[in-house]
């Protein structure tokens, strides 16, 4: 897998805005659901302290110690709430955390250098994994077509783009 160390910020959320006039932050997140917001209280290495979280049509609404009225709120902006990679759960062998494979090394199931993964994106009919070449081009394979139990993953030929 690409370095992660235990330590290295994963973020599970971002705060896309205010949310009322007394400090509540909106939050889009990057995890399955509240539940793993909750687990954790203090974020980005103590500097913030969640102290509540709710759904919100659009993700979740949440108050932040810190973050005390809306210019706080929309000067938060941005702002990626992280927590270091030890404090995840651990996971099955064939589940992963997306911070695990960003910039692992890929090649082709014929031998061909391919570059580095990318990005991933979670759409309706499935996951998808965007490659970058050294060139700098980028292409999409979707995760059916990708071995990441090692290292470099193996992506299946037939979809690999020039």
């Amino acid at each position: 897998m690409a370095d992660s160390g235990p330590d290295k910020p994963v973020p599970l959320a971002v705060i896309i805005g205010a949310h009322g006039v007394t400090g509540e932050v909106r939050l889009k997140l990057f995890t399955d659901g509240l539940d793993n917001l909750k687990q954790h209280k203090q974020y980005n290495g103590g500097a913030l302290t969640l102290k509540s979280v709710k759904p919100h049509k659009m993700g979740a609404i949440a108050r932040i110690a810190e973050i005390t009225d809306r210019n706080g709120a929309e000067a938060a902006r941005g702002t990626e709430l992280t927590v270091p990679r030890s404090a995840l759960p651990a996971l099955d062998d064939d589940e992963f955390y997306h911070i695990d494979i960003i910039g692992l090394r890929c090649v082709s199931d014929t031998g061909e250098e391919l570059g580095k993964i990318f990005a991933i994106y979670e759409f309706g009919a499935g996951d998808v994994i965007e490659i970058e070449r050294a060139s700098g081009k980028k292409f999409m394979v979707p995760v059916k077509a990708i071995d990441m139990r090692g290292d470099p993953a193996i992506v299946q030929a037939e979809f690999v783009e020039a």
